[in-house]
């Protein structure tokens, strides 16, 4: 039988922009718009968990080049001149500590999508299942960041104290700002980390959804199964 490898992203073939009512009336195995609608749901929860999960784990960031955190663009020119002096050592050492921050703050990322999610109208849903590859990370960057925002930015300023980040920045900065003529540079360390992770969270979210979108038959749980049933069948 020919399985159609597809996700409730199925539903693009089909012409109607009625299209989660159509999939519901011919779906002979009791599949309602509900059923579908709560498949996206889990989906976007299994994708979600997973990038994120990612991210939280000990070098999430700081051994991902994708979303590695660097210095803020003001102050990479820090970098070169400390290397002159031989002082390069404690920028490698600011770096490291800006990613296990990032990495200590993605933990409470989760929560916070898992309950955009759950408050996702069928609207919603529709625009999703219709939309570009990036359709469900679009609308949970519309719907999380601030909140992301607010809980990453307080974790991550006490994990930057917790891991060290603060002091090796500031050895960083005030040796910089004792060489002779330079211009004195020390951005707010906290708010650029806390922008760079949540950009690299939805880096991830992104990768994921591109994956759910390729690849749907890695569905597990029961709702998901009776989602693909019927197609599977076709």
């Amino acid at each position: 039988m020919k399985k159609l490898l597809v996700f409730p992203f199925l539903l693009l073939l089909l012409p109607s922009c009625d299209m989660l009512n159509q999939l519901a009336q011919n779906g002979a195995a009791g599949l309602s718009t509900t059923d579908i609608i709560n498949g996206l749901k889990e989906a976007l929860t299994q994708g979600t968990n997973k990038g994120t999960s990612v991210l939280a784990a000990r070098d999430g960031f700081f051994r991902n080049a994708a979303v590695k955190i660097l210095l803020p663009p003001e102050a990479q020119q820090v970098t070169g001149k400390l290397s002159e002096i031989g002082m390069g050592g404690l920028v490698d050492a600011a770096v490291e500590k800006m990613n296990r921050a990032a990495e200590d703050a993605a933990k409470s990322a989760a929560p916070i999508f898992v309950d955009a999610i759950k408050k996702m109208t069928i609207n919603d849903a529709k625009n999703i299942l219709m939309g570009n590859d990036n359709a469900a990370t679009e609308y949970l960057r519309r719907t999380t960041s601030t909140n992301l925002y607010n809980a990453f930015q307080p974790t991550i300023k006490s994990s930057l104290g917790k891991v060290g980040a603060i002091d090796a920045w500031n050895k960083v900065f005030s040796t910089y700002n004792k060489i002779p003529f330079v211009q004195q540079v020390n951005p707010n360390l906290d708010d650029h980390v806390t922008k760079k992770a949540i950009d690299g969270v939805f880096f991830m979210i992104a990768k994921e959804e591109k994956s759910i979108r390729k690849d749907p038959v890695q569905r597990t749980t029961a709702l998901l199964k009776k989602v693909f049933a019927e197609q599977d069948r076709k």
